[in-house]
């Protein structure tokens, strides 16, 4: 009988070993396809970048977007992981925290026994480059390449990071001092992308013939307006994956937000395709243009993101057509007042409606308890949170590219612009047969 209730004991720790390897493989899986979804969100970018663009710079366009990809995926390896881990408690490193980022660490190698720091630094290698591609589409046609990749390392692989470890890290200052929350990284990735475009596009200048001599502004209608209405549409597609991204797995069949409250997936499948439709109805009410209402989509989501773990849908909804409202007036505001020419409405789409998201919660959600010995969510919370985002964000753009136009590299020549930065730098042809895009020889980089 003793030796039949060993042989039993050892059976069953057996089969709870095996369970807990299928347990690990199962999450590791989750992970690793969410941020194969991920990747869905920058061939959407490209798309929509690409469509956005006039026939003369579509293929410049492009290559811009497939670069800040490229560059940001090694530049995030080397020092923006390390920045998340060694920042939390603000500007000064913890050096013994951020050890596990360095890129001689054993976690940053492929260490087999390690199922999850791959996984993640994945992820939010990818949340880097969507910062970059964010910033992309609203300097199109202008920007030369070699400051837009410095820029967009600097916004991926340093200013994102920078915020993240302050705004969505378990540490982060925000939660233990303020109580912050973002679930959907409104903060983090929206808004810093949004500001930081911001103020590169005050250095940048508009796209020669946007605004005329009194400040009316033309329209430089994208070539392609279906194609960038579907890339739109696959980056709401990516952000499925995104989202999943943002549970976290605590064993057993716990699930939390990166701040460690409970979450599941159930919650934010409802409330995400409640704003996505809020958002799409409002921007139709107020533009009536397909390329807006998924822009809108889009913006309703980050109108709602900070609570997509929490909110009652039908409120979701309301966020949502909040967000895109506020896109669209931020938008129409940058053009019309402060001539400002953002191409896609990212400022508006990211910015603003990432920050009309972030103080949304601190309305709605003051109050709501944070697990652990850290202060209830806030709306003052949310509103030094904001700030510190804008910060973050704004600061680093504006402040770098005034270096590079003041030393004569921000923008192309006027006679590329109106040539197009196709036939002045790209040695192909978009649309070879159309007589008047045929490949001229193109100038070496």
């Amino acid at each position: 009988m003793e030796q039949q209730l060993a042989e039993l004991t050892t059976k069953i720790a057996e089969l709870e070993a095996q369970a807990g390897w299928g347990t690990t493989v199962a999450v590791e899986a989750f992970y690793w396809w969410c941020t194969g979804l991920m990747v869905i969100i920058h061939a959407g970018f490209l798309a929509y970048e690409m469509g956005a663009s006039r026939k003369k710079n579509v293929l410049a366009s492009g290559i811009k977007n497939i670069l800040a990809f490229a560059f940001l995926v090694p530049t995030f390896y080397f020092i923006g992981w390390w920045i998340y881990l060694a920042f939390p408690g603000g500007l000064i490193p913890d050096l013994e925290a951020g050890a596990g980022g360095l890129p001689w660490s054993e976690s940053m190698g492929p260490n087999l026994a390690d199922n999850a720091s791959g996984i993640f630094w994945a992820a939010f290698t990818l949340f880097a480059a969507t910062t970059a591609s964010i910033f992309s589409g609203a300097v199109i046609e202008r920007i030369r390449l070699s400051s837009f990749i410095i820029l967009a390392i600097v916004l991926g692989s340093v200013a994102w990071i920078l915020a993240a470890a302050w705004a969505w890290h378990g540490d982060g200052w925000l939660l233990t001092k303020f109580g912050w929350h973002d679930f959907g990284a409104a903060g983090c990735v929206h808004m810093v992308a949004g500001f930081f475009a911001l103020g590169v596009l005050i250095n940048l200048g508009p796209r020669i013939g946007k605004f005329n001599a009194d400040g009316t502004p033309n329209d430089l209608s994208p070539h392609n307006l279906p194609m960038a209405t579907m890339g739109l549409m696959m980056i709401i597609v990516g952000f499925f994956g995104f989202l999943g991204g943002c549970i976290i797995y605590n064993g057993g069949d716990q699930w939390t937000t990166i701040f460690g409250n409970p979450a599941t997936l159930s919650a934010v499948a409802f409330n995400t395709l409640m704003c996505f439709a809020g958002g799409i109805i409002m921007a139709w009410v107020l533009t009536r243009d397909p390329f807006w209402m998924m822009s809108g989509a889009l913006a309703g989501i980050f109108g709602a993101a900070p609570g997509l773990d929490m909110y009652y849908p039908p409120l979701a909804f309301l966020l949502g057509m909040g967000g895109a409202a506020s896109a669209v007036f931020a938008a129409r505001f940058l053009e019309r007042t402060l001539k400002i020419d953002d191409a896609v409405g990212a400022v508006g789409v990211h910015g603003f409606a990432g920050l009309f998201g972030v103080l949304a919660f601190g309305i709605f959600a003051s109050g709501y308890p944070n697990v652990g010995d850290y202060p209830a969510t806030s709306f003052m919370g949310q509103l030094i949170g904001a700030i510190a985002m804008f910060a973050t964000g704004f600061l680093p753009g504006y402040l770098i590219s005034l270096l590079l136009k003041g030393m004569g590299i921000l923008r192309i020549p006027r006679e590329a612009e109106l040539l197009g930065m196709d036939k002045a730098k790209v040695p192909v042809s978009a649309y070879p047969e159309d007589p008047h895009h045929a490949a001229p020889g193109a100038v070496p980089a």
